[in-house]
């Protein structure tokens, strides 16, 4: 079972309608009060067009490795992953996925109470309730051992994930899973980059954490390489076997 089925299975909520919409390599699930496929669908066509027209007319943003500056003007979204390379020292596409995650379900709230989206890994959410969200760490003994409970409350939240071990999302670092969560998903997504490339051994893994907590709008982090986890922020882990035993799948 790769990534994203590991976190659709662990995130299913019981009282929330699931489906999942593709367009291009985005490949998104998504949960809410009712099925808003076609205003999902419709919503990921919108912001990959602003995005794909970026990029066409600035080439360079698709592939910078460093905080992009720009003067000229551009869509909210743009503006967004922007923002969020400069705050976390990495190029804007290092947002991408965060991003979209985050407009599609901020689109959605608007027909929905509840909302869940996942993109690759990356989670935007605004539940009533509680959630448990696994780790999965790739080849780590600690892989969806371990969970984040989460408490979204009346804002959004969004917790996104980095590793140099799974997936082809590019991380010069080695780290098995970074978290990031933060109440912006653009921003929690960059971190995660950032954080996971600061990762190349165990030892890494504390100064790693102490570096998420030095940027603006991160409220906690973990980082998992091998056997080894650092934490950082105001968090609560939990032992997946425990969030079963007490009902609290999320």
């Amino acid at each position: 079972m790769n990534r994203d089925e590991e976190y659709r299975k662990f995130m299913k909520r019981k009282n929330l309608v699931s489906f999942s919409v593709m367009v291009k390599e985005t490949d998104i699930a998504v949960q809410a009060d009712k099925n808003l496929f076609d205003m999902a669908r419709e919503s990921v066509f919108t912001y990959r067009g602003y995005i794909e027209a970026f990029i066409q007319n600035n080439p360079g943003f698709l592939t910078s490795l460093v905080p992009w500056n720009t003067k000229s003007p551009a869509p909210l979204i743009i503006d967004e992953m922007i923002k969020a390379g400069n705050l976390a020292g990495v190029g804007p596409m290092a947002a991408v996925a965060g991003a979209i995650a985050e407009f599609v379900g901020k689109d959605l709230l608007a027909h929905s109470e509840e909302v869940v989206v996942e993109n690759g890994g990356d989670i935007f959410m605004k539940l009533n309730d509680p959630v448990t969200i696994g780790i999965y760490a790739g080849k780590s003994p600690l892989s969806m051992k371990l969970g984040v409970r989460l408490i979204p409350g009346n804002r959004p939240l969004s917790i996104c994930t980095s590793s140099g071990t799974v997936g082809h999302s590019l991380s010069f670092g080695k780290s098995d899973a970074v978290c990031i969560v933060s109440h912006s998903c653009a921003l929690a997504d960059a971190a995660a980059t950032a954080i996971g490339n600061l990762i190349r051994s165990k030892g890494d893994v504390k100064t790693a954490v102490q570096e998420a907590g030095k940027m603006d709008g991160i409220t906690g982090a973990v980082a998992i390489i091998d056997d080894i986890i650092g934490l950082w922020g105001d968090l609560d882990i939990i032992p997946l076997t425990e969030a079963y035993s007490h009902g609290k799948k999320g």
